[in-house]
């Protein structure tokens, strides 16, 4: 069976508890030793002054009696003496007599056995003091002294109210430190409580958040340590608010996956309705031309004429989807490559001259624009990719022109700004709706009914070209307002793209237009 575990509060509590008990227990027993010392010092003090006291009355006794031949004892050598507040032994040993003793209290008078004359002897032997236990009359501090005349005289003080006085102490120390481990135990259980407060606080949230579905569908944590459990100024409140920290950490990562999941989701629903089209109109006219074929086996030469016709511009038909989805298909791998880091060749590149040649190239796409170009004279030379920053240029003009109207002016700019060059593709439209301005270069995406298609793209244009400004370092975002619509795209002139290739592997070439 496996013990319970205990709790770190009750680990705790017992940790302080034995550290104090044993500093009580030090300072008991030097207290009781210091104050025992001196009242020895104290008894012993007044036992010097009693035996010199009962060494003269024994001195005047022996020098009246034992002239006379008598027997004397130490209760005859008392027989005059009143103690007053004391118990007082009194053994003597005359010379040539046996030794004799007697207890004296202000009530009684008692003589002593020979077998207490016997402990006191061999207690006193080899030492003027000595402490004894008498069975009859309890202990005593002894101390032997002679007289004149050779009489041994041992007095001795009881030591009862020494014993007394340490019994109470004893007991007032076993009761006050008792009193104090109670009163401490509880302090240090209220203590430790509010202490660990934060961390019950912790183990509630983590539990909490922990009750939560969070591997399927949109989540969101709103569970936190409250701020008055989490203060980073102490120890256990810095684990509450490193909790907050790591739960808003874990809250945004979860929203960013919902945002993927989303995003791809999208992102393959957009990719298989833009597939569908094409393949629907593949399988019609590649349906359609077999039946005309098959038709045209049987028919005479004027149907079979007409037959090869109408085969001959569904043959056409399909060669263009078939194109359409192989642009699609290429754009979605160029993306996909661009993400590995791949596709890029790393050359000089002169972004004048290649400004120069996108706007001669997509002049006559809409010769009722008004195009213009603004570009300095010298080379702008940086390390890239000439190819696909041409795409890039192509892209933004081609999204210029598709949607806005004709009379609109788009303008290519270059110009050097802190190292850095920027393209800006400028036209005075209706503008970008600005729902849809955060997600203007994500893949599929769309514009609004102000510049709406009229081509039939597949949306990644854009997406594309950031991908493109990415893999070179550069940034490309978007301002918008009706009549001041700007694509700005940065490249560092000192810094090549991420990823190179070598130059046996050039950019793939734009595909065939669709046959007339």
């Amino acid at each position: 069976m496996f013990a319970r575990p205990v709790s770190l509060q009750a680990r705790l509590m017992a940790a302080v508890i034995g550290f104090v008990s044993l500093i009580l227990v030090v300072v008991a027993i030097i207290t009781s030793a210091t104050l025992g010392k001196t009242l020895e010092d104290r008894l012993q003090e007044q036992l010097n002054g009693t035996a010199a006291t009962t060494k003269s009355v024994v001195t005047s006794q022996a020098n009246r009696m034992l002239p006379l031949g008598g027997t004397f004892t130490a209760a005859s050598a008392l027989a005059d003496y009143k103690v007053q507040g004391i118990d007082l032994l009194l053994m003597i040993v005359p010379p040539g007599m046996s030794a004799s003793g007697v207890v004296v209290t202000p009530d009684s008078r008692r003589e002593i056995s020979g077998a207490d004359i016997l402990t006191i002897t061999a207690a006193l032997r080899d030492a003027n003091s000595a402490t004894v236990s008498l069975p009859d009359f309890g202990s005593y501090r002894l101390t032997v002294s002679r007289t004149d005349n050779g009489v041994v005289v041992v007095t001795g003080l009881s030591r009862a109210d020494v014993q007394r006085t340490m019994t109470m102490l004893f007991t007032v120390i076993a009761l006050a430190t008792l009193g104090g481990l109670l009163l401490l135990a509880l302090t240090t259980a209220l203590t430790i409580s509010m202490g660990l407060r934060p961390l019950r606080a912790v183990a509630a949230t983590a539990t909490r958040v922990a009750g939560q579905p969070l591997d399927r569908g949109e989540v969101s944590i709103t569970e936190r340590v409250p701020d008055y459990e989490a203060d980073p100024r102490t120890e256990v409140g810095r684990v509450g608010a490193a909790l907050n920290t790591l739960l808003d950490h874990v809250d945004s990562s979860l929203a960013a996956r919902q945002r993927n999941e989303e995003r791809m989701r999208r992102f393959v629903a957009d990719a298989s309705h833009e597939l569908r089209t094409p393949l629907a109109s593949i399988r019609g006219y590649s349906e359609l031309s077999l039946k005309a074929i098959r038709q045209a086996e049987q028919a005479d030469a004027d149907q079979s004429a007409r037959t090869l016709e109408n085969t001959t511009s569904a043959l056409e038909r399909i060669q263009a989807q078939s194109l359409r989805m192989t642009r699609l298909v290429e754009d979605l791998l160029l993306l996909a490559r661009l993400d590995e880091g791949r596709e890029l060749v790393s050359r000089e590149v002169d972004l004048a001259q290649l400004a120069v040649e996108a706007l001669a190239d997509a002049q006559p796409t809409a010769p009722d624009h008004a195009w213009e170009l603004d570009v300095p004279e010298e080379p702008v030379m940086l390390m890239g990719d000439a190819g696909r920053l041409h795409q890039v240029l192509a892209n933004l003009l081609a999204n210029a022109r598709t949607h806005t109207p004709a009379g609109t002016t788009i303008t290519l700019s270059l110009a050097i700004e802190s190292g850095t060059a920027e393209l800006r593709v400028h036209d005075d439209g209706p503008g970008i709706d600005p729902q849809v301005r955060d997600e203007l270069f994500a893949r599929f995406a769309r514009g609004d009914a102000s510049r709406a298609r009229q081509t039939g793209g597949t949306g990644l244009g854009l997406a594309i070209a950031k991908a493109i400004v990415e893999g070179h370092g550069g940034t490309i975002d978007v301002t918008s307002a009706p009549g001041d619509t700007t694509f700005t795209v940065r490249l560092p002139l000192e810094t090549a793209p991420q990823q190179t290739v070598p130059e046996e592997f050039p950019p793939p070439p734009p595909p065939a237009p669709p046959a007339q």
